[in-house]
């Protein structure tokens, strides 16, 4: 155990969806360079036969794309290379909208199609694109060792390394987890999606573009509610347990991470 000081440094897990992804993904629309609707094999041809080609970029940000939960990672592989041909070969397991499946290869497909779409991997367009004009000086895909003493360690012997296993396997960099922040990083974040994509660095997203993120864009008549990425205020799925999203009052949006 080590005290947390101002600059401690996290791996902010599934946050990764809402913090990274979900914001490039919602430039790139913004910049006409693909639509919500559009069919994620349009932008990753591979990713069609067993059903996925009817999965919509819509689908994917509010996990309803029928997509099981995560890879197997009881097997040995590696590499982010190896990670898409899995997916590739991928079944649905349910008809796309028909059914929510919280999903960390939904974001992982997102990831991918922001490296195809804009020609840059999804941690250097996120560095241009997101962190630099967000003021966000201490978030990174793979800290470098010269970051190691700042880290909140997630495990033994890990120190720089994402917990998550499918985001290990890949390199550190993915859709679904991989970025390290610190809460001063975070705070510049939420200040920017309060203020309506606005920062001192500039406009990084449009104003109609925050109020729709926290819209439901779930398949009609289908819950919970999602919004694009965010979870939003929805009735419980669940015959028993939990379900945090009916604590956020309408209106809010939030997201958790492992």
């Amino acid at each position: 155990r080590e005290p947390m000081s101002r600059d401690t440094l996290f791996d902010i897990a599934s946050l990764t969806k809402v913090v990274a992804t979900t914001p490039a993904l919602l430039q790139l629309v913004e910049r006409g360079k693909l639509n919500l609707d559009d069919p994620a094999a349009k932008h990753w041809p591979k990713l069609k036969g067993h059903g996925k080609e009817r999965i919509t970029i819509r689908q994917l940000l509010t996990h309803y794309s029928g997509l099981r939960a995560s890879l197997k990672v009881k097997r040995e592989w590696s590499g982010y290379e190896t990670a898409l041909k899995k997916i590739s070969r991928e079944k649905t397991l349910h008809p796309p909208g028909s059914r929510f499946v919280y999903s960390d290869l939904n974001f992982i497909v997102l990831g991918e199609i922001i490296r195809r779409v804009s020609g840059q991997p999804l941690d250097v367009y996120c560095r241009h694109h997101l962190f630099q004009p967000l003021g966000m000086r201490n978030t990174y895909f793979c800290p470098p060792p010269s970051l190691y003493d700042r880290l909140a360690a997630t495990k033994e012997d890990s120190l720089g390394e994402v917990h998550d296993p499918t985001a290990q396997r890949m390199g550190g960099v993915a859709g679904h987890s991989g970025v390290f922040s610190t809460a001063d990083d975070l705070a510049l974040f939420a200040r920017a999606i309060l203020d309506g994509g606005s920062s001192p660095g500039g406009q990084v997203l449009a104003r109609r573009t925050v109020e729709n993120m926290a819209l439901p864009h779930s398949p009609a008549g289908q819950i919970p509610h999602r919004g694009l990425g965010w979870v939003i205020h929805s009735p419980s799925i669940f015959e028993s347990g939990p379900n945090w999203s009916e604590w956020l009052p309408p209106g809010s949006f939030g997201h958790k991470g492992y």
